[in-house]
């Protein structure tokens, strides 16, 4: 991966696992921590990686056959575990479900790597996290890191504080040493909504938790128009009538109005679209807002996102193309061309969002690494030998 010049005794290192097409990465070496293992299952990930990073440190494999030992010295180990079974959308399962309790062998890896464990971790994941198995997954979650030695942080970050994707995804940070100073999770906050602190505070006496103060992105996000592609009204990507008719005719009247209103725009204007099913049909739901949905693997219909044009008394209607999915993760100049359409938005649907990741990297987990907020090790003085040990402070500041 290429990074901006720094001087090398400078950089961070770190282990990128469910690396998927290396979207963390990607953000971690913009803020000068290096990625020096990626891991991932997927061939097809592993092309797109290959296509724009540096393949040598991508390891192709199932991480059940990973062992603490394969990983080389690290001080941030990252997990974008799968969100199969805790997303609102899926079965529920929870971290007992095949796929999202990948997250038992991150954790069993780091316990492999004994003393040699990173001095912090990052996980992400849908917010779905939160409330999966009433709660317990997370709890379960924080007291697994807990046993490795980690005291817990949790962020709320939608991507769309950075650019035009409703994406809104729960991290958890991890650090080996606690945080310095009275750090209080305050409710209200988008970082950290009411429903973050009151988990914190029903659980001290369980977890170790802690909180550090962020201020909250306030960058002026763009239109959905500076990210779509532009394509002439003869474009064969475009539905034709009758297809585009069904879209219409699938409208509610709520729908239908909105889109009417773009159409007779004197300038043209871009919305998405999702199909749903309601009250057993298939109808398609337009976003009032010139914000994306929140980008998914495209594997089905309902899971595509269309891209609405209107105005000037036209409507045209098309899928969404996997540039325009590089566009809205923070990507724009991905290449994409190693692997077909289908390919790059499927890996991209699994990814994260770049400047979103960037956020805590640079705000948070940079400060982290460098000691700038954490508690010192304190060295007391052992009566009985007189010899000089070093431990941490281990009083976690609480959730208020």
């Amino acid at each position: 991966m290429s990074a901006s010049p720094v001087k090398a005794d400078t950089d961070f290192k770190a282990a990128e696992f469910f690396a998927g097409i290396g979207l963390v990465g990607s953000a971690l070496e913009a803020e000068h921590v290096k990625v020096v293992y990626a891991n991932d299952i997927s061939p097809i990930k592993q092309r797109l990686f290959a296509a724009n990073f540096s393949e040598e440190v991508f390891h192709l494999g199932d991480i059940r056959e990973v062992k603490g030992s394969d990983i080389p010295d690290i001080d941030l180990a990252t997990a974008s575990f799968p969100c199969t079974d805790l997303s609102l959308a899926g079965n529920r399962a929870g971290l007992k479900g095949e796929q999202s309790g990948m997250f038992w062998q991150f954790a069993r890896i780091l316990e492999e790597m004994g003393d040699r464990k990173p001095r912090a971790v990052l996980l992400e994941n849908v917010v779905g996290f939160f409330s999966s198995n009433g709660g317990e997954d997370l709890i379960a979650a924080f007291k697994r890191l807990n046993q490795l030695g980690y005291y817990c942080d949790l962020i709320f970050v939608d991507a769309k504080w950075f650019l035009p994707q409703s994406r809104p995804r729960v991290f958890i940070v991890g650090s080996l040493s606690p945080l310095s100073g009275d750090h209080k999770c305050k409710g209200g906050s988008p970082l950290r909504p009411d429903w973050f602190c009151d988990f914190s505070a029903r659980h001290k006496d369980e977890l170790k938790t802690q909180t550090l103060a962020l201020t909250t992105p306030s960058k002026k996000v763009k239109s959905l128009s500076e990210y779509v592609e532009r394509f002439d009204a003869d474009d064969l990507r475009w539905w034709d009538e009758k297809r585009t008719k069904a879209f219409l005719d699938s409208l509610s009247d709520i729908n239908s109005n909105r889109v009417e209103r773009l159409k007779k725009s004197k300038s043209l204007t871009w919305r998405t679209a999702y199909r749903r099913t309601r009250n057993g049909t298939p109808v398609w739901e337009v976003r009032e807002d010139a914000v994306s949905g929140c980008l998914r693997t495209a594997r089905g219909g309902s899971s595509k996102q269309a891209v609405v044009e209107a105005g000037k008394g036209e409507v045209r209607v098309r899928w969404m193309t996997a540039r325009e999915y590089a566009r809205l993760q923070g990507a724009p100049k991905f290449n994409i061309d190693e692997v077909s359409e289908s390919q790059a938005m499927f890996g991209f649907g699994d990814a994260v969002c770049v400047p979103a990741v960037r956020y805590i990297v640079h705000d948070y987990l940079v400060p982290l690494l460098r000691g700038d907020i954490t508690e010192p090790p304190k060295t007391v003085r052992n009566p009985e030998n007189e010899v000089e040990q070093t431990h941490r402070h281990i009083a976690v500041p609480a959730c208020a």
